[in-house]
C-alpha cells in the first residue's frame, strides 16, 4: 500500500448503485475514511447470474479495489455476499466482509420471540442465505421470507413515499404481519430508502434491521480492533467508479448516498 493503513481506503463494491446505502452509512460513523466505491453498472443486476459468474464477477471487482491500495473490502451486495464471500476472503489479505452476516447477526440479538421475517430480490430470497445464516445462529428463530421485486424499481424512479407505494409494501408485508414477527431484515441495499413506509405498515411493535448500517458498524469494529481507523484532522477523500456512463450512475445514485456525488469515473474491466 501507498499508505499506511489508517490512511488508506475502504474499498466498496456492488452491482450497482444500491451499496450506496452502505457507502452512507460507513460515511456517517466514520467521516474520517476515505473511500472508494466501484458500481458495476454496466453488468447489473447479479441477482440472475449463476454462482460461477456472480464469483467472477465479484473477483473482477475485488480486484480493481485491491489494486488501487484498499484496506478493507465491503461487498455491498446482497447476492455477490452470498455466492462469493467465501472466495474473495480466501482470495486477498485485506478483511472481506458481506452484508448478510451483520444484518444475520443483528436480527438474532434483537428479536425476543425468535420470529423473524426477511424482505428482498427475488434472487436473494431464492437463496435462503439469512434464513441458514440466522439458524446457524440461534436455532430457535423461525424465518419468514418474502420477495418484494417491486420495491427496487419504485426506489430507483425515486418513489419512497406516497400512497401507492404504501399500498405495495401492504400487500408485500400481509403474510409477514400474519406470521406476528417481531423483526424484520431489510435484505437489499435499496429498501433503506423506504425504511419509513415498511415501518408505518409493520407498526412499532417489529424491529427493523437496516444491513447496510449493521455492515458499517461491523467495518468500524474490525477497523478499531487493528488500530486501522484514520484520525486525521481532515475528512476524507473519495473516489466513485463504475463499468457503465457515470450519468445515470450520478442522478440516480445521490438519493442513495445523501450527499452530491462527485469524482465520478468510468473504468473499463
Amino acid at each position: 500500500m501507498e499508505h499506511s493503513p489508517a490512511q488508506a481506503p475502504i474499498g466498496i463494491f456492488d452491482s450497482g448503485i444500491g451499496g450506496l446505502t452502505v457507502c452512507k452509512k460507513i460515511l456517517e460513523k466514520m467521516p474520517k475514511e476515505s473511500i472508494i466505491y466501484f458500481g458495476d453498472t454496466a453488468r447489473v443486476p447479479y441477482g440472475s447470474k449463476s454462482r460461477a459468474t456472480v464469483i467472477r464477477y465479484a473477483k473482477s471487482c475485488a480486484s480493481l479495489l485491491i489494486e488501487r491500495g484498499v484496506k478493507l473490502l465491503v461487498i455491498a451486495c446482497n447476492t455477490a455476499s452470498v455466492f462469493a464471500l467465501e472466495t474473495l476472503q480466501q482470495s486477498f489479505s485485506v478483511p472481506v466482509i458481506g452484508v448478510v452476516g451483520p444484518g444475520a447477526r443483528a436480527a438474532c440479538k434483537r428479536s425476543r420471540s425468535g420470529r423473524i421475517g426477511v424482505i428482498g430480490t427475488r434472487g436473494m430470497i431464492g437463496t435462503g442465505c439469512y434464513e441458514r445464516k440466522i439458524q446457524q445462529l440461534r436455532e430457535d428463530c423461525v424465518v419468514w421470507s418474502k420477495s418484494c421485486p417491486l420495491f427496487v424499481p419504485f426506489v430507483e424512479e425515486g418513489w419512497t413515499e406516497g400512497k401507492i407505494i404504501e399500498e405495495v409494501a401492504q400487500i408485500y408485508l400481509a403474510d409477514l404481519m400474519n406470521e406476528e414477527i417481531d423483526t424484520l431484515i431489510l435484505g437489499c441495499t435499496h429498501y433503506p430508502l423506504l425504511r419509513k413506509v415498511i415501518g408505518k405498515v409493520m407498526g412499532p411493535s417489529v424491529s427493523l434491521v437496516d444491513s447496510a448500517e449493521e455492515t458499517a458498524i461491523e467495518v468500524k469494529e474490525i477497523l478499531e480492533g487493528k488500530g486501522w481507523l484514520n484520525h486525521a484532522e481532515q475528512r476524507g477523500e473519495h473516489l466513485f467508479l463504475v463499468s457503465d456512463t457515470p450519468d445515470t450512475f450520478v442522478k440516480t445514485g445521490e438519493q442513495f448516498l445523501g450527499a452530491q456525488l462527485t469524482n465520478v469515473q468510468w473504468v473499463d474491466l
